[in-house]
């Protein structure tokens, strides 16, 4: 089978990569990475240079960036990558293209391939997060997918709600929790010299996303949560991974950069690698913010979690996640909450960490 597996992002690309190793290691596959969207982004750390490091070899390579964070700009970006995606279809034909998550250039490029009858697998189908146009995106991908693979049975009752195709929707758990199980994380000595960052000092790992549905609010809402750091600054470090490329993310990275100029102990981070992301989660005090990560990979630690607004409104809460209005003192409270609470207990609730080769038995199976 010759398979096509679509990439756009830092996030994406390192919950594939357990895949990616099964595909590559089996002589009934051929697969071939075809990324796009911010990997060719400087802004957003040239991410396509994590593919390479990862030595797997990128067979096509389209941009498709974002002149702007406005709605103007992104609606004109998907345009845009659907009009790249067209003449690509047009001339390469697969046996099957993987699309994984919710991104409106995820999105556009399933579009693309509609009309061209390309076969798409869907990872990550039946969440919800309503709190962002994303959720419409994700179910508009699971629509035009001819196979659904869900994370939690919970998804896939949903994905079969949504799309009807109940013998084509398959729970195999999460590629993380994988990458997890399998990933020897740096140690604390480690990650201070490839990243000159102390992780054994009390740590806030922080990601704030634009909420894509209430976009006018971003900025207030990034205005409460860094009033909230500069006060937990006094007590904590704090390491921020910077926003996507969404409505008013610019303008949210730019209220960050100004932060930082403005206290001392933060640290931006582009992108830190899977490997490097996943042990700073495993090292931090408690992660605050609005991102997936908070969900998924969290709760293998598992970790704390202040999770913020409704960006992420729909997911499944695990008993480590504080779910809090994006506003100062709700989240200074939560923290006091947090320090005085004992650690939750981790669960297999993403699935056994063999989702992989869970995927690759349906696939000769449909083969």
């Amino acid at each position: 089978m010759r398979i096509g597996i679509l990439t756009s992002s830092r996030a994406d690309f390192g919950s594939y990569i357990p895949l990616l190793k099964r595909l590559f290691d089996d002589v009934d596959f051929q697969p071939e990475i075809i990324a796009f969207g911010t990997h060719f982004s400087d802004r957003h750390g040239n991410t396509i240079v994590e593919i390479e490091n990862n030595n797997f070899q990128v067979n096509h390579r389209i941009e498709t960036i974002p002149e702007g964070d406005s709605p103007y700009h992104i609606a004109c970006s998907i345009g845009e990558t659907i009009k790249k995606f067209a003449s690509f279809w047009d001339r390469e034909k697969f046996d099957l293209v993987f699309a994984l998550g919710d991104r409106y250039e995820m999105f556009a490029a399933v579009v693309a391939g509609s009309p061209f009858n390309v076969k798409f697998a869907h990872l990550h189908a039946g969440e919800t997060t309503l709190g962002a146009i994303d959720n419409a995106y994700r179910h508009g991908i699971s629509l035009m997918s001819e196979y659904l693979f869900v994370s939690t049975e919970e998804y896939r009752q949903r994905a079969i709600q949504i799309c009807d195709k109940p013998e084509n929707t398959f729970n195999v758990g999460a590629l993380t929790i994988e990458n997890l199980k399998a990933t020897t994380l740096y140690t604390l000595e480690e990650f201070k010299t490839r990243y000159d960052i102390d992780l054994s000092k009390p740590t806030i790992l922080t990601t704030f996303q634009p909420e894509t549905i209430s976009y006018d609010k971003n900025e207030v809402y990034i205005a409460n949560l860094l009033e909230a750091l500069a006060e937990l600054n006094e007590k904590y470090q704090i390491i921020i991974t910077m926003p996507n490329y969404d409505t008013s993310g610019l303008m949210i990275r730019n209220e960050i950069q100004k932060f930082a100029l403005q206290n001392t102990n933060i640290f931006l981070v582009e992108s830190f690698g899977m490997k490097g992301y996943l042990s700073c989660m495993k090292y931090c005090s408690f992660l605050l913010g609005n991102t997936s990560s908070g969900f998924l990979e969290a709760s293998f630690f598992p970790k704390f979690v202040i999770n913020l607004g409704d960006r992420q409104k729909g997911r499944i809460q695990t008993p480590n996640i504080y779910s809090v209005p994006i506003l100062k003192d709700k989240i200074l409270q939560t923290v006091k909450l947090i320090e005085v609470t004992q650690s939750v207990l981790g669960a297999e609730f993403y699935g056994d960490g063999n989702t992989s080769e869970k995927i690759l038995k349906i696939l000769k199976k449909i083969n």
